[in-house]
């Protein structure tokens, strides 16, 4: 070896962002193996290599022994005092000796196999490394671009020094994955395995809505809105339980910004996934009511011992509340902590359809006539007498008769109506004059 090799070493080493010691480290122990497999097998090898000149030496290492081993494979090891007090009369028992070893004794065989030894050293202290730096950002937001897509849909992310796996379940919905594109994702585990370090990374995790909002919020980065609880079907809908710490910041508005611009930039990064913003409350009953919005639901029930509730739900409000596919109900049980049983009731919600079923009831008859039994009851005792035709008391205040005026009716305009008007009304005229008074006749 020479100056050549140093410098291909470096280079290595820069290149694999390695540390050059022990990639050295690692190529004297590959030689070193070498030696003792291929070239001088049964002995104790030991390979330096100066780091400067890349100078190579090649020692055998004995240990200086009083009697001669029974066991043939350490007796290869070992040197009997008499020869080594020959070679060094200051020799112990218990002390090793360094034998140089000629490095043209280095075969093809044992090339190749050194070969294979660095190619693994190197992959080991690859991907310890990455272990190394990847192990403490477990729950973190990293950037990394798509380097390959396989035949299950695992999509594959360059991190820099690693690679890191998104499995579908991992994806949101509906996302298309491109060779070179630049994503966001949440690292949600890092382990360590045969293969090397397994980095699994995620798009569909509650923490990234959560990180999206910190960067384009400020009251949520300063920590003047608390985001409290998220719920999250990737690709389709989320909900997010907000808080003021302050009483004059609106939580939800905060979040939304003016006119949506601060939740449009978050659903950006999200495929246009539908963001539902929430107030949270201490109350249960309150936050599970605020969960089901926009569906306005009745009486609630909470066991909080089985962590369940019993919600009373108008008719009109009960698909509202279900959700598309059970949607709005299953994001409320994983926001709210609460196994939720809707159940319908008679009660509408809704102004119009309770004016429109108030409106029905007039129209049924039989609901007619017991409103007009009851309006004539009510007339005939300010009347001053009751339901049954009897007169009232005389002892009772005149005041408190009510005159009711009755609209005089309109002229007809039928000529049949009119001739017999003018036949009638001298006989009412008659009428009008006193009996004992005589009248001529016409």
């Amino acid at each position: 070896m020479n100056k050549e090799f140093i410098d291909a070493l470096n280079m290595m080493a820069a290149e694999r962002n390695l540390d050059k010691e022990q990639l050295l480290l690692s190529f004297e122990e590959a030689l070193e193996h070498a030696f003792e497999r291929n070239v001088m097998p049964g002995r104790r090898i030991e390979v330096e290599i100066d780091p400067d000149s890349g100078e190579m030496e090649v020692l055998e290492i004995r240990k200086v022994v009083a009697e001669v081993n029974e066991e043939e494979e350490e007796r290869e090891k070992e040197i009997l005092l008499e020869e080594a007090l020959a070679l060094d009369p200051e020799v112990e028992v218990g002390m090793e000796m360094e034998f140089p070893v000629d490095p043209e004794k280095f075969t093809r065989i044992a090339v190749q196999t050194s070969k294979q030894m660095i190619t693994q050293k190197i992959r080991e202290a690859e991907r310890a490394l990455v272990y190394d730096e990847y192990k403490d950002r477990a729950g973190e937001i990293i950037t990394g671009v798509v380097s390959r897509v396989d035949n299950k849909r695992n999509v594959f992310v360059d991190l820099g020094r690693g690679e890191a796996i998104m499995p579908p379940r991992e994806q949101i919905q509906g996302e298309r994955y491109m060779v070179g594109m630049r994503i966001k994702v949440y690292v949600v585990n890092v382990e360590l395995g045969t293969r090397g370090p397994s980095i699994l990374v995620s798009r569909a995790a509650g923490e990234l809505l959560t990180y999206l909002m910190r960067q384009e919020i400020p009251e949520v980065a300063d920590g003047t809105v608390e985001l409290k609880a998220v719920a999250r079907e990737a690709g389709a809908r989320s909900k997010v339980a907000v808080t003021s710490t302050s009483p004059n910041v609106d939580p939800i508005g905060a979040c939304i910004g003016h006119r949506g611009s601060r939740i449009q930039a978050v659903t950006s990064e999200l495929q246009r996934e539908r963001v539902d913003i929430i107030t949270w409350d201490p109350n249960p009953r309150e936050f599970i009511r605020n969960a089901l919005s926009p569906a306005k639901v009745g009486t609630i029930e909470i066991d909080q011992d089985a962590m369940e509730a019993r919600v009373l739900v108008p008719n009109d409000q009960l698909s509202l509340a279900i959700g598309k596919g059970g949607q709005n109900v299953r994001l409320a049980v994983k926001l709210t902590g609460y196994k939720i049983d809707l159940e319908a009731s008679e009660t509408t919600s809704d102004l119009d359809a309770a004016m429109q079923a108030a409106a029905t009831r007039m129209d049924d008859p039989f609901a007619a006539g017991e409103a007009g039994s009851s309006r004539a009851a009510f007339d005939a005792l300010f009347a001053g007498e009751t339901q049954d035709g009897s007169e009232a008391e005389p002892g009772e205040d005149a005041e408190a008769v009510t005159e009711v005026d009755v609209p005089e009716e309109t002229p007809s305009t039928d000529p049949a109506s009119q001739v017999a008007e003018d036949v009638a009304a001298p006989e009412e005229a008659n009428d009008d004059v006193d009996s004992d008074e005589e009248v001529e006749p016409v």
